[in-house]
């Protein structure tokens, strides 16, 4: 249960004063939520400082001034009945007002008298605030910003944050439904350590939030500032415990010891082409010592496209296979399956080991898999996720591969371990290098192991950038390579959020390749139906189809060892590590591979950074780290798709240290108070319903 004490915290921002649904609709679309709290983690980009006050001689033109006024006249425009001519109904309202020192009109158009006359009674001294301009030898400040009494000098002549807004949507409005939910925000019980605090100079949450939303300065609004960086550490130690709550359930919960006698691999890697890298040979221990260890195994194994990770997840299922068990590999999609399918039976084949696939549908021989798995005739059974799906059965399953699930979250992964049996481990592959950084927030939960080398062989990739208006050069080159036997892949630009337009500008290209060469050129997209796109695909890594025109559905995808080319259009508009992504599709064979980044003009300077790193290097850690700089955490992997925390407070290119600071807190504390009970630890259960972490509260009483 939410403590109570967060209960206005989480009440729909349309019970705030003055917000109604139409508000609250639009409130929502810009602060990311339909909460009080979001209202409170959505912070200001800009501020207006209205504290510059001159006399009225000494008010400059074009500068925003606060001014202490008394009210003399009002002077409506004549003729402004109905009937009158259009010139003489714009005609605007003058109020004319003065200090000791001069006069200034304040100027209205469609004004309403009865308004004007009693926020600006004549006799009356006020505060108003805006810019003012000479017109026709008069000073004049047309539709003040701010009219305010004497009482009110403060309020008005004081700095005011603003906001990124939407169509529709007021900045006072914003402001008004920010100083609402500040309002709803009580102090809460402090769950950092006071020497913490004291080393970092923080204020108590409440007293951050207040600054973070009324800053002073420019400087102020920087993610650097000591109460930006508080609430970005709230957000990160949340984060990181609910991770270590995860990891920590797993853990408890019983596994078993997997130890095989080596036989079945011995054979496998006399049969390799090549030497294993000193990171595979690593990752191999490093898996084979949590698969013996008693607890269930929850393992990252992160490598670069081409690094060699299916030979490091075959060598740790041939250990639970020699143990007398089986072992699965789960791919997204059922071309991936059949991928892995020729390269495990190619390599395990000959030690004996009988490998198997499975995929959806009622199929005879679909049920008659099924039916094997269930009685251990098969060995390693690789498939879909219709491997656990409903009715199936193995034998005896002790190890879970799960492939390319970087866009898996913590909650997806929690799922598939309960999915996948009571004692079995689980070894998530990821080919998408992510910093350092990332992976303690995305795969916190998990160990990790790095592949950072290449097998030797790997050809580096020539890699160019040219204008778009090369296109022509370019065709004609691809077209003199594909007639030499080499195959293409001709990636289209990120058009948008929308599939849709991602799919047109494909089709477009596709077309006009199409008529140069005719059949030889085929077509993927994410609009299309999966087996139509299978099929496609299939087609190009048979050779049937030599230049494959596709959208970043080939990111991760066939692998097509003999395609050499890689053409990305509007390479401006990708990111950097998803260039890297596309770039890895090539590459993969023996031959002399290039990849041609088109671009167009102007290049800004973003664009052109991404394309100098790409050129520079194929190291794709380095890539991630540099694309973590240039763009931010929430670009790098799609947050949406990702399963990577959408974080509102953190900004984890400027607030790094900070994350290995949350990480050692957190598991520093969980040994003393596991289950939260002291008070510190009830804080910090507040601190998990506050950043709505709270499926690690049950994972605490399920544990």
């Amino acid at each position: 249960m939410r403590p109570e004490i967060l209960f206005p915290l989480f009440a729909p921002a349309t019970s705030l004063p003055g917000i109604g649904r139409k508000f609250g609709t639009l409130l929502e679309a810009v602060a990311g939520g339909p909460h009080v709290v979001d209202l409170l983690w959505y912070l200001p980009t800009g501020i207006i400082d209205r504290r510059f006050s001159p006399t009225v001689s000494e008010t400059p033109e074009g500068v925003l001034v606060t001014l202490t006024v008394k009210v003399e006249s009002h002077a409506a425009p004549h003729n402004r009945r109905a009937g009158s001519a259009p010139s003489a109904r714009r005609q605007p309202y003058k109020v004319w007002a003065s200090d000791e020192t001069g006069r200034i009109s304040l100027v209205f158009f469609h004004a309403r008298p009865e308004y004007l006359e009693r926020t600006l009674p004549i006799g009356q001294v006020r505060v108003v605030s805006g810019k003012a301009e000479r017109f026709g030898g008069d000073l004049q400040m047309t539709h003040p910003d701010q009219i305010g009494t004497l009482e009110e000098i403060d309020r008005v002549r004081s700095v005011e944050p603003t906001y990124g807004l939407t169509a529709g949507l007021p900045q006072s409005t914003m402001q008004k439904a920010v100083r609402g939910a500040l309002d709803r925000a009580l102090p809460l019980p402090e769950w950092h350590d006071r020497p913490l605090l004291a080393r970092e100079g923080w204020a108590g949450w409440r007293e951050a939030l207040e600054a973070a939303h009324m800053p002073q300065s420019e400087d102020e609004l920087s993610p650097t500032t000591l109460a930006r960086r508080r609430l970005a550490y709230d957000e990160l130690l949340a984060n990181q415990l609910a991770l270590l709550l995860v990891r920590r359930r797993m853990r408890l919960r019983p596994g078993r010891a997997i130890k095989g006698n080596g036989r079945l691999r011995k054979v496998v890697m006399q049969a390799l082409p090549y030497q294993l890298t000193a990171a595979q040979e690593r990752s191999v221990r490093e898996i084979l010592a949590d698969m013996e260890r008693p607890n269930r195994m929850l393992r990252l194994l992160q490598g670069d496209v081409g690094s060699g990770k299916t030979v490091v997840a075959l060598l740790a299922m041939l250990a639970a296979v020699e143990s007398g068990a089986q072992a699965a590999l789960m791919a997204p999609t059922e071309l991936l399956a059949r991928q892995h399918l020729r390269t495990i039976t190619a390599l395990a084949e000959p030690a004996g080991v009988r490998v198997g696939l499975l995929t959806g549908g009622r199929s005879k021989e679909r049920q008659e898999m099924v039916t094997r798995v269930a009685a251990g005739d098969v060995d390693v059974v690789i498939g879909t996720h219709a491997l656990f799906q409903e009715g199936m059965e193995f034998r005896d399953l002790a190890f879970v591969v799960v492939d390319e699930q970087h866009r898996f979250g913590v909650h997806q992964r929690l799922a598939l371990t309960d999915q996948v049996g009571t004692a079995a481990d689980v070894l998530v592959m990821s080919a998408t290098p992510i910093p350092r950084t990332l992976t303690l927030t995305v795969y916190g939960d998990m160990d990790v192991s790095r592949l950072d080398e290449k097998p030797p062989g790997r050809r580096p990739i020539a890699t160019r950038a040219l204008p778009l208006s090369r296109l022509d050069e370019v065709v004609a080159a691809v077209g003199r390579r594909v007639a030499q036997g080499e195959r293409a892949y001709w990636v289209c630009p990120l058009v948008s959020e929308s599939e849709v337009f991602d799919a047109a500008a494909a089709e477009e290209r596709f077309a006009t390749l199409a008529e140069k060469f005719g059949a030889q050129v085929g077509l993927a997209h994410g609009r299309q139906k999966s087996s139509e796109r299978d099929q496609v695909m299939a087609r190009f890594a048979a050779g049937e189809v030599r230049i494959l025109v596709a959208t970043t559905v080939i990111e991760v995808g066939v692998d097509v060892p003999e395609a050499t080319i890689m053409v990305i259009e509007h390479a401006e508009r990708f990111g950097l590590a998803q260039l890297h992504q596309l770039r890895g599709r090539v590459g993969r064979g023996g031959a002399e591979s290039s990849c041609l980044l088109l671009y167009a003009h102007p290049l800004g300077e973003a664009a052109r950074a991404r394309i100098n790193i790409l050129r520079e290097t194929e190291d794709g850690f380095r890539i991630a780290e540099e694309d973590l700089r240039l763009r931010g955490a929430g670009e790098i992997l799609g947050v949406r798709q990702s399963g990577m925390p959408q974080f509102r407070m953190a900004d984890l290119a400027a607030h790094q240290d900070l994350l290995a600071v949350a990480r050692d807190d957190a598991q520093a504390f969980l040994q003393l108070d596991p289950e939260l009970r002291s008070a510190r630890g009830e804080a910090l259960r507040t601190l998990l319903y506050l950043f709505e972490r709270d499926a690690a509260t049950a994972l605490i009483r399920s544990g």
